[in-house]
C-alpha cells in the first residue's frame, strides 16, 4: 500500500498534545465505526485520559495523528466523558490481539497490529498484521522500538471479518455475504478452529442462508455438530435436519442425546422421517448406512431430454446427480448413465441406447461392507454407485465423498484453520 500506514501500537500510550504543544493527556485507544458500508471503517475519535478522567476526543479536533503522538487543533477542548456507543469498536480493546477471519485464505488469524491510513482527509482502518513481529515490538520500551516497518504484510480490511459478539454495545454481525464466498467445508473448518463463542457467531452469520447453514453442518465433525446442536431447541434441530441430506441427517440424529432423538425425528416432515428411519436400520459402515435415499431414476425407455429435465429439477448434490439410474417397467435397475453422456447425446435419443450391452452396471446390496464398496468404486472409477434391494430395485446412491470420509483417518479430516484456544 503506497499510503503511509500509522500503526495503532505507535499511538497507544502516546501523549495527546494541544495546538501549542502542551501535554493534555495520554491516548488510551482509537475508536472506529464498523458496518456503515463496504468502505474502510472510519476513525471517529480517541479515548484519552486527561486529568484523571477518560474522555472522548473527536477525530475532527485532531490536526496531527501519529505516529507516537496526536495533536489537537486547539488549546481548549470541551470534551465529553467517554461512553461506548453502538456500532463503534475500540481498536485496542476489541480488535488488537484478537482473532479475525481472513476470508481470502479461509483461516483464523490474530490481529497483532492494526494499520490506519488517511483517505481524502479521513482516517480509516486499513487492515491488520497477523505476524508476531509487531507483538514482539510492543513489548520493547518505546525508546528501543525504532521506526515502525511499513512494509509489514498487512491484510486488507476488505479481506477480513472481525468477531464482534464480545463488544458490549455491538449491534453488528459478521457479514454473511463475505462468508458465503467460502465453500461450506471451509466455513466448517473455521468453526472447528474457533472458540465456542466465535463458532456461534460464524454459524449465526451463515444462518441467514438456511441452505448454507445446513451445508456447513454437514461438513462439521461429530463433536462440533453435537456442540452446536446442544443449545438449540428440538424445533430448531428438526428444522436444520430437514434441510440436510438424508444420510447426513441420520448420522447427526444418532449423535445427539438419546432422549432427544425421537422427539426431533417426530418433528421432521413425514417424507424425511421415512427416509431417515430406513437409514437408521442399517449399520453406518455398510452400503445401506452410507447411501443417500435421494437419487434420480428414469425409465430406460424414456429419452435423454426427459432425463435432463429431471436432473435440472433436482436439488441433489453434484456427486449424486452425476449418475442417473435407468429402470425397467418393474422398477428394476437395468443400468446407469453418466450426466456427461446425457449432455453429449441428442435430446431425442432413447436412454436404453446409451447402455453398453457388454458393460456391467456396478451396484451393491445394503449390507455390503465398506471395503467392498470402496473396491468397486475404485475399480470402476465411479463418482456415485447405486444400492439395490433384494429385487434389484435402486433404493439409494453412494457418493464417493461419503466413502472417502469413512476411509480417511481422523487426523487427516481437517486441515487446521488456526489453533483453538
Amino acid at each position: 500500500m503506497a499510503t503511509e500506514i500509522v500503526h495503532l501500537s505507535s499511538l497507544l500510550g502516546s501523549p495527546l498534545l494541544d495546538s501549542g504543544g502542551g501535554r493534555l493527556g495520554q491516548i488510551q485507544d482509537v475508536i472506529a465505526r464498523l458496518g456503515l458500508s463496504d468502505s474502510l471503517p472510519p476513525v471517529v475519535g480517541l479515548k484519552a485520559r486527561i486529568g484523571g478522567r477518560e474522555l472522548f476526543v473527536p477525530i475532527a479536533r485532531i490536526e496531527q495523528f501519529g505516529p507516537d503522538l496526536a495533536r489537537t487543533s486547539t488549546t481548549k477542548l470541551n470534551l465529553a466523558q467517554f461512553e461506548s456507543r453502538p456500532g463503534e469498536v475500540l481498536l485496542r480493546r476489541d480488535l488488537l490481539d484478537r482473532r479475525v477471519i481472513n476470508v481470502a485464505t479461509a483461516r483464523l488469524v490474530a490481529a497483532h497490529e492494526v494499520g490506519l491510513v488517511q483517505e481524502n482527509g479521513v482516517w480509516r482502518v486499513a487492515g491488520i498484521d497477523p505476524s508476531f513481529r509487531p507483538r514482539f515490538r510492543r513489548f520493547l520500551p518505546r525508546r528501543f522500538r525504532g521506526p515502525a516497518n511499513t512494509r509489514e504484510e498487512f491484510v486488507s480490511w476488505h479481506e477480513i471479518e472481525p468477531f464482534v459478539s464480545h463488544v458490549p454495545t455491538s449491534r453488528l454481525k459478521l457479514a454473511s455475504r463475505r462468508l458465503a464466498r467460502l465453500h461450506p467445508a471451509q466455513i466448517a473448518d473455521l468453526v472447528e478452529a474457533a472458540s465456542h463463542e466465535e463458532g456461534e457467531e460464524i454459524l449465526a452469520a451463515v444462518g441467514h442462508d438456511k441452505e448454507l447453514e445446513a451445508d456447513v453442518f454437514e461438513e462439521l465433525d461429530d463433536e462440533h455438530q453435537v456442540e452446536f446442536m446442544r443449545e438449540r431447541s428440538d424445533e430448531e434441530v428438526a428444522s436444520l435436519l430437514s434441510r440436510m441430506a438424508s444420510d447426513d441427517a441420520a448420522d447427526l440424529l444418532i449423535e445427539i442425546e438419546q432422549d432427544r432423538r425421537l422427539p426431533v425425528l417426530n418433528l421432521l416432515p413425514h417424507g424425511k422421517q421415512v427416509k431417515i428411519r430406513k437409514l437408521l436400520g442399517h449399520n453406518p459402515s455398510t452400503a445401506g448406512g452410507m447411501m443417500n435415499p435421494d437419487f434420480v431414476s428414469v425409465a430406460a425407455d424414456e429419452t435423454v431430454q426427459t432425463a435432463l429435465r429431471q436432473v435440472r429439477g433436482s436439488d441433489l448434490s453434484r456427486q449424486l446427480l452425476s449418475t442417473v439410474c435407468l429402470v425397467d417397467g418393474a422398477g428394476v435397475l437395468v443400468g446407469t448413465v453418466a450426466l456427461t453422456e446425457l449432455i453429449c447425446a441428442e435430446p431425442g435419443t432413447s436412454l436404453s441406447s446409451l447402455l453398453e450391452e457388454e458393460a456391467q452396471t456396478p451396484s451393491v446390496a445394503p449390507e455390503e461392507d465398506l471395503p467392498e464398496v470402496a473396491r468397486l468404486m475404485t475399480d470402476y472409477n465411479l463418482i456415485a454407485m447405486p444400492v439395490v434391494d433384494g429385487d434389484g430395485r435402486p433404493i439409494g446412491m453412494i457418493a464417493v465423498d461419503d466413502v472417502l470420509e469413512m476411509l480417511l483417518p481422523e487426523e487427516w479430516r481437517r486441515r487446521s484453520a488456526g489453533a483453538r484456544p
